[in-house]
This record gives C-alpha cells, structure tokens and sequence, in this order.
C-alpha cells in the first residue's frame, strides 16, 4: 500500500537526493572525525558498565520497513514515501516462529510508517494469538489516510498499545518539523483515539506520546514536561493521554544533516559527551531490547540497524535466533551511543534514569 500522492510532503529523502550521509558508513565516520573529550567505551569503563552487554531480551523491535506517508527533518531512518525496504511475509514468519519459541512479552512494532507494511494487520493478529503485548509507534497522520481510517477501531479491537511521535503540542513547532497541516491531522487522530477510551486511564486501552526536541539541545525533564502537555492538549485541544516519553535525538541520518548545516554538530556532540550520566547508562534498552531489522538481521537497537551495526555476538539473522546466545551479547556501541546516556537518558520509552533538567541551550 502507498500513501496518496496528495499526502506526500516535499522534504526529499537523504537516499533519493543521493546525499552521501544516505550511506551508513558515512555518517559513522563523519561522527569520528570530531574531537571528543572521551570516547562511549571510556565512559562506559569509567562507570563500571563495561563492556556493556545485554541484560535479557524483553522487548523485540520489528522495524517493519522504511516507507512512510512522511519525511519528518529529524528522523534517524531516512524514512519516506520515495523508501521500498519493506518487511517480507517471510521474515514475518520467521519472527512468529521465534515469538512462538520464546517468552519474550513484549513486541514494538516501528518503522517508517509501521501500518503501510501490507502484512501489518496481519502480523499484529497473529502475535496477539500467541499472547504477546504489541506496540505500534504510530505518526499519527497514517490514520488520517484512506488506507488507515479505520485503524483506531482495528487497535482497539486487539488491545495494542499506541505510541505517538508529535514534535509538540503547538502546530508551529509541529508543523515547522514535520510539514504543513500535520499538527491538525494529529489532533484529530488522537481525539479519534480518545473516542474509543485510549488515554482514558480506565478502559486499558494504552496510548503514549513521544516528543523530541526540534533543535540542537536536550530534552526537558520529562515528569515536568507530561505534566505540562496533559494540561494543554486537554485545554488546547480536548485530548488526554497516559505517558509522555521524551527522546534525545541521536546524531544520525536526517538530523546529522540538519546538525552540520545549521553548524551545531560539533557542539551538540560535545554536549552529549559533557551530559554522560552512569545512572541513564545503566538503563539504555539496548540491555533488554533486540532490535530486527526489515530484512530480517538483528541489531542492538533501531540506531544501530539504521546504522548497518549488527549484533557483534550469537546469530546476526532472526532465522538463526538463539536467546540464550542473545541474552547476554555485548553490545556494539560508537560515538552516536551518547544520545541514549546523557542527561536523564533516552529510549525508546524515554527516560532513563532521573536527573536535572538540562540546559536548554
């Protein structure tokens, strides 16, 4: 399924401009030519944690594809509508095939836009037959499409847990991130959402938002800042949720681009290094996440797939999944690991670990 041509916005794609940070090993080795007071193995030593390895694996991340109905400024995917990598019914399988091995509880299912997969619906039905908790990080405008109008309904009939991106609860900072109008067609999902008791606190029926900061600076405190986005998204605009989570963007892809135009990388990278918090680092969810990649090879995170670093211990293809060999992996790490361990931390359910709220500088 492709998103209609009259919802696709005008922000090219690194791969389809052929910008040479669309190759992976480019962006890894322009991160390396900065100095940097120290490097993520030091830190990680330094604390106590190193080498740092996994801990379990409670979370399988299913990065569906790279097609999405959007090009937001800072996605670390380089997703869009222009992007063909998509997940095969195959390796659809071959994941049914580990989960049904496995007591792993928890599937996050991400992409690009997860729901443009055609196996999508299909695949959360089958992981909900075998008990599994599923999470679908949604963009929100996907449900304002043809295609996904009544995925809030087919959601709820399947108890999944929905995580929204939304930059912020004003349009202009929404917009100014992720194109024209996208903040009026989030507002509407989410009251969609709302109608059928996600966010309620009542009817178990989760729904999270996730928010990252729009310029070269950390995110605030994310207890501070919930409270903040419930009181004015339900003033604004009628809308409640149940969590916030606050993401640190990491210094890769589309945001490494803007980083270098706008002259903030070097200062930005300094920064994480100068925020290095052993508290954040102990939690990073590279610990308890395994992270599969659309073609089916296997990854300590999302950043890291996006990054061609695949595990460095046990099976590197979900065909050859061996959990055991898995639980307790060291985990490939570089200098773009900062992101997940400075100031209060960052993950893929936000915050870490507690800490003062940082400079917003």
């Amino acid at each position: 399924m492709q998103p209609s041509s009259s919802s696709l916005p005008t922000l090219p794609t690194l791969l389809s401009r052929q910008s040479p940070l669309a190759d992976p090993s480019a962006q890894r080795a322009r991160l390396r030519q900065l100095p940097l007071a120290r490097e993520f193995d030091e830190a990680i030593g330094a604390a106590g944690l190193g080498p740092l390895r996994a801990a379990a694996v409670e979370v399988l991340q299913i990065n569906v594809g790279k097609l999405c109905n959007q090009t937001c400024r800072h996605c670390h995917v380089d997703a869009g509508p222009d992007r063909r990598e998509v997940m095969s019914r195959e390796t659809f399988e071959e994941v049914l095939r580990v989960l049904a091995s496995t007591r792993i509880p928890v599937v996050d299912i991400t992409g690009g836009a997860p729901e443009l997969n055609p196996s999508f619906r299909w695949f959360v039905e089958e992981v909900r037959g075998l008990g599994r908790h599923v999470m679908d990080r949604c963009n929100l405008t996907i449900l304002e499409t043809g295609y996904g109008r009544d995925l809030p309904e087919f959601f709820a009939a399947h108890e999944v847990e929905v995580v929204c991106s939304l930059p912020h609860y004003r349009a202009l900072s929404t917009d100014r991130q992720r194109g024209d109008g996208v903040f009026d067609k989030s507002m509407r999902a989410l009251r969609r959402l709302n109608e059928l008791g996600y966010g309620d606190g009542k009817s178990g029926l989760r729904l999270s938002l996730v928010t990252n900061p729009a310029g070269a600076f950390l995110p605030a405190a994310q207890a501070a800042l919930e409270r903040e986005w419930k009181r004015e998204l339900e003033r604004r605009h009628g809308v409640v949720f149940d969590q916030l989570f606050t993401i640190t963007n990491m210094p890769i892809s589309r945001y490494l681009e803007w980083l270098e135009e706008s002259g903030n990388l070097e200062g930005y990278l300094a920064k994480l290094v100068g925020a290095f918090n052993p508290l954040a680092a102990r939690g990073v969810m590279c610990r308890t996440t395994l992270s599969v990649a659309w073609d089916g090879t296997l990854h300590d995170c999302d950043f890291n797939q996006m990054l061609d670093m695949p595990v460095e211990e046990g099976p590197r293809h979900i065909r050859d999944f061996d959990l055991e060999a898995l639980s307790g992996r060291r985990i490939a790490t570089d200098r773009h690991c900062f992101g997940c361990t400075a100031g209060a931390g960052s993950s893929c359910g936000g915050a870490t670990a507690a800490s003062p709220e940082p400079e917003r500088a």
